[in-house]
């Protein structure tokens, strides 16, 4: 019988599957792209998210369950409020007048009470915040932080963000296809 090297039964744990990496690969393009979004006009950019925000949500559907017993301490967090801050105010800049909508869902809240407003910038600004920790954590490379990071990341996923991604996304659709004169 051939024994499993100490490499090979490391690179098995579930931080190394196929759903997980290409989950890395799309959050860290989602980061990279709102970091760096200045040089992008308003078009462009909400053709970009049209593109981003559902495959993010496959993505992150897809990710195995982690147990929380397995998950010996919460991963640390990278991104700073001002940091959140930053990004937010780049977002409500870059969308301005178009950065407002009508929240259709909103758990909890009965139906006839007034509109919910919402903001693509506050959606992808959440997102962003959630994924770039993730992402961060990740790139330790130690096991049981990336383990930690998944966990967390899957479970604000399934409680928070993901729900904002398709909020965001009919804002977003309707501003790509609408008869607005976005730019």
């Amino acid at each position: 019988m051939v024994q499993k090297s100490t490499d090979e039964s490391l690179f098995s744990d579930v931080v190394y599957s196929r759903n997980v990496i290409e989950f890395a690969t799309v959050a860290n393009e989602f980061c990279t792209f709102t970091e760096s979004m200045g040089g992008v006009g308003r078009k462009d950019f909400l053709g970009k998210l049209q593109k981003l925000f559902p495959l993010l949500y496959l993505k992150a559907s897809l990710l195995p369950e982690i147990n929380e017993e397995d998950v010996e301490e919460a991963p640390e967090k990278f991104v700073t409020e001002s940091d959140y801050l930053f990004i937010l105010k780049k977002l409500s800049s870059k969308l301005g007048e178009f950065d407002s909508y009508r929240e259709v869902f909103e758990p909890g809240t009965p139906l006839g009470e007034a509109d919910v407003e919402a903001n693509i910038s506050e959606n992808v600004a959440d997102v962003y915040q959630d994924l770039k920790d993730f992402i961060l954590a990740y790139r330790i490379g130690t096991v049981d932080v990336m383990r930690a990071a998944l966990w967390e990341c899957r479970n604000n996923f399934e409680q928070y963000w993901g729900q904002k991604l398709v909020n965001g996304l009919r804002a977003v659709h309707q501003l790509v296809y609408g008869n607005n004169n976005i730019e």
